[in-house]
């Protein structure tokens, strides 16, 4: 009984990415990303709202919490390095997909 989920337990399931929030762990099909707090305080954000477009800013105030002054390269370094974790072609995502214009998003599988 010790391995189940607790009713309120936070996990994230799409396809095989997994990011469990009560263990601040993250999984691609079974194994381990170590990601900085950072990176794992965005991933945990867009997978818990999974199919959800996030702007830049909505992003950085989620993650920041401060006002946003010209968040764009820093949203965008803190997305190339998780991509270049948890995806097996960082330049074909399959999870972490940009929506030109708007934002990013994790794919709901």
């Amino acid at each position: 009984l010790g391995n189940l989920p607790a009713e309120d337990s936070q996990v994230y399931r799409t396809g095989g990415l997994m990011v469990d929030d009560d263990r601040k762990e993250v999984t691609v099909d079974g194994t381990e990303v170590r990601l900085t707090p950072t990176e794992y305080r965005i991933l945990a954000l867009l997978t818990a709202n999974a199919g959800r477009v996030y702007t830049i800013y909505q992003i950085y105030d989620a993650v920041w919490e401060e006002p946003a002054f010209n968040p764009e390269n820093t949203v965008a370094v803190h997305i190339r390095h998780i991509r270049e974790k948890i995806e097996i072609n960082p330049k074909e995502p399959r999870y972490l997909k940009v929506i030109w214009g708007t934002g990013y998003k994790i794919e709901k599988y």
